[in-house]
């Protein structure tokens, strides 16, 4: 049964939706954390020195067959999975690696190519993975390189409303491509609003606030954002209003301006934002709670899919002062990781079925559950990503790295011959943080991005 929950008892802490499960304090008594972080490190450095024989340079490595693939140009390299490591290495203590990755950078890496990328790709991956790392080491050469590809990608934001087209040339500054989305109009200000802060340059930070207002801007009556809008006109395109994608990230930059840079404009945004989804796309299936894609202007309901990269939300929501309902968010992700091992990339929350059986090595549910145990300390946490960590290990592990799947509905699993940038940079990272307790990170004060990049909390000691 698909029923509406009242958004005052979802927005009371106090509210237990789904019970935590009994058995993960005794569980998570009994495992070696620090052992499982030593063979996360063990796994980064074995992936890493693969990518090092077989791909180096190169943005991604193919995991099955030991090439490589480009991205996010068709045809050249820009290291994007080496940059993407660095602050996990970092962070790892892997700091060999972490130099000679710095080394790379200083002696190849340049953004004058006359090739379209990805403006929203680009930010999100290399701007934060340079910045991080710049966080990490302090190193000049690597902020000299950010503020050059914020120069490039700064085009893109011209534009009648402020709302970015989604691909820019990186020499020529041409842009293209008004039909957007949430995502890749409003995930740009932890990345931007931080190249502002290290270099004195206004202009990043203006253009990131300027493009997320403007979509607050028109929001519907009720409160919700449809995942399709013309960036030149304004005008919507579609009417499905998501936490998942398009959308999704949207939300979670909105209360990152606020954890991030204390902007109150943030904050009200993100409480306007959330206030409506939690009224109108919070539903219960079964024993379990959900959000559903709704007309994003009377908030009936439209589908009962859920994409993976959702999964994110319920950490989002627990940093939101909302922990009931994204604790019983999160426990829905972790009985389908349970029932699949895997997490699939489409779940129907009302036939149970896997829609889209295939496995992109995604980081979302081991990102949902750090944030809930940076908040909280529950052992249940560190146990779901502990399930995310070995179940990779035991279906994604391939002979020159890790590799999504392409069919989990049979055994063993039929792997596809791809692993993904944000692989090096997300969970990895996530996975370490949560089971090391190490003296690099500050638990108390931190900035991950939606990439996993630390923009804030790496500590030099």
């Amino acid at each position: 049964m698909d029923s509406r929950i009242g958004r005052r008892g979802l927005l009371g802490g106090g509210l237990t939706l789904a019970a935590a499960p009994a058995f993960a304090q005794e569980g998570a008594s009994a495992v070696d954390w620090h052992a499982l972080a030593a063979d996360v490190r063990a796994e980064m450095r074995w992936a890493w020195a693969n990518y090092r024989a077989h791909a180096w340079g190169r943005d991604q490595i193919l995991p099955i067959s030991g090439g490589y693939e480009s991205f996010p140009l068709k045809t050249h390299h820009l290291g994007l999975s080496l940059i993407e490591a660095m602050d996990t290495l970092w962070v790892m203590g892997l700091d060999a690696e972490f130099a000679e990755a710095q080394r790379w950078v200083r002696a190849h890496l340049s953004f004058d190519v006359d090739g379209e990328v990805s403006v929203f790709e680009t930010a999100i991956r290399l701007l934060g993975g340079l910045l991080s790392a710049h966080h990490a080491s302090g190193d000049p050469m690597l902020l000299a390189h950010a503020r050059d590809l914020g120069n490039r990608l700064l085009p893109a934001f011209a534009t009648p409303t402020g709302m970015p087209h989604r691909f820019v040339n990186l020499r020529t500054g041409a842009t293209r491509g008004t039909q957007t989305n949430p995502a890749e109009i409003g995930t740009y200000l932890p990345e931007f609003g931080t190249l502002s802060r290290l270099t004195g340059d206004p202009r990043y930070h203006h253009a990131a606030k300027r493009a997320q207002v403007a979509l607050f801007a028109r929001r519907s009556t009720i409160g919700l954002l449809a995942d399709g809008i013309d960036s030149d006109t304004g005008i919507w395109l579609t009417r499905r209003a998501t936490v998942g994608p398009p959308s999704d990230s949207y939300y979670e930059y909105l209360w990152d301006g606020w954890q991030l840079f204390g902007d109150r404009d943030c904050k009200a945004m993100y409480d306007v934002c959330t206030a409506a989804i939690v009224k109108y796309q919070a539903v219960r299936a079964g024993p379990h709670t959900w959000f559903g894609d709704v007309d994003f202007e009377t908030g009936g309901p439209l589908s009962a899919q859920q994409d993976e990269l959702a999964a994110f939300y319920g950490g989002l929501l627990a940093q939101g002062g909302a922990p009931a309902l994204a604790a019983a968010y999160t426990r829905a992700w972790a009985a389908v990781q349970d029932r699949f091992g895997i997490l699939p990339e489409g779940y129907d929350y009302l036939t149970g079925e896997a829609f889209a059986p295939t496995n992109a090595l995604r980081p979302e549910l081991a990102d949902a559950a750090f944030n809930h145990w940076l908040l909280d300390r529950a052992p249940e946490w560190r146990m779901i990503g502990r399930t995310h960590y070995l179940n990779m290990k035991r279906f994604n592990r391939a002979r020159f790295g890790y590799a999504q799947i392409e069919d989990m509905r049979v055994q063993p699993m039929v792997q596809s011959d791809h692993c993904p940038g944000y692989w090096w940079s997300e969970q990895m990272k996530y996975y370490y943080l949560l089971f090391s307790d190490t003296p690099r990170f500050d638990y108390a004060r931190n900035y991950l991005s939606t990439e996993g990049n630390v923009l804030l909390g790496l500590r030099r000691a």
